[in-house]
């Protein structure tokens, strides 16, 4: 199974009209940062805003990397 799966699998408990990142995304820059060395959603982000370029390659990321606080309120529903 690949992340894009297993997000998909997820509930997502945020509200519709509010999503602009996609959850697999979110997940996978998680994943990579953690790997990285991320210790806290600030070096998630900071991990994410660094690596924006290679995350567009294999990611869609419509509204560009994800802030520090989209990472906790996502993780937070969980």
């Amino acid at each position: 199974m690949n992340i894009s799966e297993f997000a998909s699998n997820l509930p997502d408990r945020r509200q519709e009209f509010k999503i602009r990142h996609l959850s697999a995304g979110i997940i996978f820059i998680t994943v990579a940062a953690v790997i990285c060395g991320a210790e806290d959603w600030d070096d998630i982000g900071y991990s994410g805003h660094c690596r924006e370029s290679f995350f567009r390659r294999c990611l869609l990321l419509p509204d560009g990397n994800p802030s520090h606080d989209t990472f906790n309120r996502f993780f937070s529903g969980f």
